[in-house]
């Protein structure tokens, strides 16, 4: 890892949820992060400095993802331990699918992030494919179960990298956890 340095953000979320994909959609940049449909493509933590001023950080993914068992512990492993040691880290990016229910894991690493006192917040992935009616329902249980996390914000983003819908809302957020221009 890099030494600590820049104020960081970190992504987190299930295998496929579109981590990397949103990276590429806050920096404007396609190719930035590598993207896959293939879940489990990235497999080790990957920094990007936006300018000297913030860093992205794009996580392995937890739950599925084609590889070996004891690849992913491996990764899960290296993920644990950049969340808990990392004292530049502002603020980890909880993806959701919004096409999806929350699973099992999605609540498992909520509590550790509460239990590690790391502050999260929720943003809903591929909002373009879910219908309005339904991404309502899911932004009102998504902040639903954030009121029932110490370490959660509520405020919850709803975003599709494909259609950019809830980028400029996102990037403006997440600008203020930024060094400050000189």
């Amino acid at each position: 890892m890099p030494p600590p340095s820049l104020p960081e953000v970190a992504f987190a979320g299930r295998s496929n949820v579109g981590k990397s994909s949103l990276v590429n959609a806050l920096t404007g940049r396609n190719t930035l992060a590598r993207t896959s449909t293939t879940p489990g493509r990235t497999k080790q933590l990957n920094f990007f400095d936006l300018g000297g001023r913030l860093a992205l950080v794009d996580m392995p993914g937890y739950g599925y993802a084609q590889a070996a068992k004891d690849v992913k512990e491996d990764w899960q492993g290296l993920m644990f331990a950049y969340l808990r040691g990392r004292t530049t880290l502002k603020r980890v990016i909880l993806l959701l699918d919004s096409r999806i229910e929350v699973k099992d894991s999605d609540l498992a690493v909520m509590d550790l992030l509460d239990r590690a006192a790391i502050i999260y917040q929720v943003v809903l992935t591929k909002a373009d494919s879910v219908k309005p009616k339904a991404i309502e329902a899911k932004r009102t249980e998504a902040g639903a179960l954030t009121r029932k996390h110490a370490a959660a914000l509520t405020d919850t983003h709803t975003t599709s990298s494909e259609s950019g819908f809830g980028i400029p809302e996102l990037r403006a957020d997440l600008a203020g956890l930024a060094n400050p221009l000189y």
